[in-house]
């Protein structure tokens, strides 16, 4: 009898990348385990941008519709709940759940994504994937023109300054305190009418997440539409470490062109491995990765 413990791969997070990874796997014949917690870090986004067929879908909507597509395939299966353990048996891996039970498997996948760390301001989780944004290949074209703010400063204030105001030449750039910019810096972005605030910001006024104005430290108020930022982060799951997984220098988890960690046997996709966060990239470092999972089983099984 089939131990129903075991499995050919597990995928650790179910959202758009551990979903195509699952989706390649299950098309590929494989015994295969999803464990997802239902907490994607796009959840609060209104709509999904840049991925073609897909483009102005809700992003639950989209997942949704990826799960139905992957539950049509009999040999992967579904665990609603959190991995919080994971032990390297020599012979495969061992994933522990939050309700206790362990899973057994052959190959590892973690999906698991990113945790925005956000910064210490009054409302900005609130506008965070609706109006405070952070890529304008995802959202930039539904903000084209409008009153534009980036939150940074130094080199990349001034990069996210070019690269945005090819969207829009109403633009501000909010260092949050004194400029670090160099002279050479605040005098292009001068020449391009890129203005340049050095006040502390206090809070951001929205609307149910849609910006209005930015208020500093000092009192004054700023009228703004969008906000791009870059956040910290944390990876979402400890597991990949535990198990030995090598982190880059920005804290993403180390893959190479098929996604394959630094621990044999162990793969992983999507934001946790990458700064290029969009559903497509997510799908397609999903879809490499369930593919080459498979091709590395077939090698060890021939």
């Amino acid at each position: 009898m089939t131990d129903k413990r075991y499995f050919d791969v597990i995928i650790i997070g179910g959202s758009y990348s551990g979903l195509a990874a699952g989706m390649a796997l299950g098309r590929s014949l494989r015994r295969v385990l999803i464990i997802d917690s239902g907490e994607p870090c796009n959840r609060q986004t209104p709509y999904s941008h840049n991925f073609i067929t897909q483009d102005g879908k809700p992003p639950e909507e989209i997942a949704l519709l990826a799960k139905q597509q992957v539950e049509n395939y009999n040999t992967v299966a579904f665990f609603n709940g959190r991995a919080i353990n994971g032990v390297n048996t020599g012979d495969g891996f061992e994933i522990q759940v939050s309700s206790g039970e362990t899973f057994r498997s052959k190959k590892l996948v973690f999906a698991t994504g990113i945790r925005d760390v956000m910064p210490d301001i009054d409302g900005f989780s609130e506008c965070w994937g609706i109006s405070a944004l952070h890529c304008p290949y995802c959202h930039g074209y539904e903000v084209k023109n409008e009153k534009t703010g980036i939150l940074g400063n130094g080199d990349y204030g001034f990069e996210f300054s070019m690269l945005i105001s090819n969207w829009t030449k109403d633009l501000t750039l909010l260092t949050n305190g004194t400029s670090t910019l160099t002279a050479e810096q605040t005098g292009k972005l001068g020449k391009r009418h890129i203005k340049i605030v050095e006040k502390e910001i206090d809070r951001l006024g929205h609307d149910h997440g849609y910006l209005q104005n930015v208020t500093f430290k000092d009192g004054a108020g700023y009228s703004i539409k969008a906000l791009y930022a870059r956040c910290s982060f944390e990876q979402h799951c400890r597991i990949p470490e535990v198990l030995g997984c090598e982190l880059t220098e920005d804290g993403y988890i180390k893959v190479d062109a098929m996604q394959a960690t630094s621990v044999h046997g162990i793969y992983a996709c999507g934001d946790n491995t990458t700064r290029m966060r969009s559903v497509a990239n997510a799908v397609a470092m999903g879809t490499t990765a369930g593919a080459m999972v498979n091709r590395e089983l077939i090698f060890e099984e021939f």
